[in-house]
């Protein structure tokens, strides 16, 4: 039936046939061929295999192709043909505990799974009235998101950070140790090596066994590095449509961005904001909506974001920020004393979390915001010794409560917790605040 399938695709369009007028770095023209945009086509090369393309738009009397692979055997006159005028990809369960392309093929050495289902990677976002509300927390795994940052089943969060502060790992524990049902990881123009680096160290057999893994690596041209977030995002829509709660793992949302914008300057669009073109500030959206509750399941999303330079304003970070129900910030300075998860509280936010916590839960989660805040505040004093005690009953307990703060925001890789243990932990410090008040007050 699979084989009938993939036949029909190559029969049906086959009316359709242009001829390769020109190349323009990694974009080709081909006249006398109006397929419509999106569309998948088949450059016949004399010397090689036959080179799929997809349609993204036109100039003149021209279509502009821009191919899944190498440019290599293709010249003018090669025909041009029709495949298919919808992206799709095949679904089933046989995807869990797989790695797949971003053509859907697996690439893990291990047979062809059954597939018996195939769902279009363009779909529409829910319709947002018939979105239930959140309100039933997810555990991550990771104690000071579970404790500080609370999230929701169906919340859309980002983990903004620079380079080489922890990121991967972050989202390894999370799929290791989340509360739910099924993951899907996207690792989007990552480093070749660091796919089976993250298979096996961050993510490991326990949390493979229940994920599934669409990875396109740096070297692969950007339309496949777009594909990759569009087809992570299918399967996951395909799960919560089966009454699943998904987690849904983007690595990294500003990569796919950077490969967006490599096919709209390909496709004649202007440069706007850092080199930026309108579709991927279009594309945004469109991506990260498509997350979230609906009546049958959930996709919890985390997006990891490469902020240039540290940068937190820089166009991606922000247009991200704007779309999404709370960020979590990967502070280089904090790890560098060795402290990971390096998770910055103060500049942290889950927009959801009174929705998806009790009264006291974020009441003592408050209180660890307000003395780490006066800390931070009276940093520089206490370093250089210029701070006298007595001077501010906050900074005084914020300086006594900062070892068993620290405490309660590492962890190690192999620890995981829940929603409920880390609200223990939190209690646990909240006493511990109020004996050294009591002292105070005695003193």
């Amino acid at each position: 039936m699979f084989d009938t399938a993939e036949q029909l695709d190559d029969i049906l369009p086959a009316g359709l046939e242009g001829r390769v007028v020109r190349t323009v770095g990694m974009t080709v023209a081909a006249a006398g061929f109006p397929a419509p945009i999106g569309a998948v086509v088949s450059i016949e090369r004399h010397a090689g295999a036959p080179l799929e393309a997809e349609v993204i738009g036109f100039r003149d009397d021209l279509t502009l192709l821009f191919p899944f692979d190498d440019l290599a055997g293709v010249r003018q006159g090669d025909k041009v043909r029709l495949r298919r005028t919808k992206n799709w990809v095949r679904v089933g369960d046989g995807l869990l505990g797989r790695v797949i392309d971003a053509r859907g093929r697996v690439i893990d050495g291990r047979p062809q799974p059954a597939l018996p289902e195939r769902t279009a990677l363009d779909r529409k976002p829910p319709n947002p009235v018939d979105r239930p509300r959140i309100d039933t927390p997810l555990s991550t795994g990771i104690r000071v998101i579970d404790g500080l940052l609370t999230c929701g089943q169906g919340q859309r969060m980002g983990i903004f950070a620079g380079s080489g502060v922890g990121k991967s790992v972050t989202l390894g524990m999370m799929a290791k140790y989340t509360s739910a049902d099924v993951n899907v990881v996207g690792l989007i123009g990552e480093r070749g090596r660091e796919v089976n680096e993250f298979l096996e160290r961050d993510l490991g057999p326990e949390g493979l066994a229940r994920s599934v893994v669409v990875t396109a690596t740096s070297d692969e041209p950007a339309l496949l590095r777009v594909r990759a977030a569009l087809v992570a995002t299918a399967i996951a829509e395909y799960f919560r449509d089966q009454g699943k709660n998904v987690l849904l793992m983007m690595d990294s949302l500003t990569r796919f961005a950077l490969a967006q914008r490599e096919i709209g300057l390909a496709a004649g669009e202007p440069p706007t904001t850092r080199g930026y073109p309108p579709s991927v500030f279009a594309l945004l959206p469109k991506l990260v909506e498509r997350a979230g509750r609906t009546k049958k399941g959930s996709i919890t999303a985390f997006y990891s974001v490469l902020v240039e330079g540290d940068d937190e304003n820089e166009p991606i970070a922000d247009c991200v920020r704007g779309l999404i129900d709370g960020h979590t910030w990967l502070s280089r300075k904090i790890a560098a004393r060795n402290h990971y998860p390096a998770v910055d509280v103060l500049p942290s936010l889950s927009r959801l979390m009174g929705e998806v916590t009790k009264p006291q839960h974020r009441e003592t989660a408050g209180i660890i915001r307000e003395l780490l805040a006066a800390y931070r505040e009276h940093e520089d004093l206490i370093s250089i010794g210029a701070y006298r005690k007595g001077s501010n009953r906050t900074v005084d307990l914020a300086i006594e409560m900062l070892d068993p703060i620290n405490g309660f925001l590492r962890q190690k890789v192999d620890e995981s917790t829940n929603v409920e243990g880390a609200a223990a932990a939190l209690e646990q410090l909240r006493q511990l605040c109020q004996q050294k008040v009591n002292k105070q007050v005695a003193a």
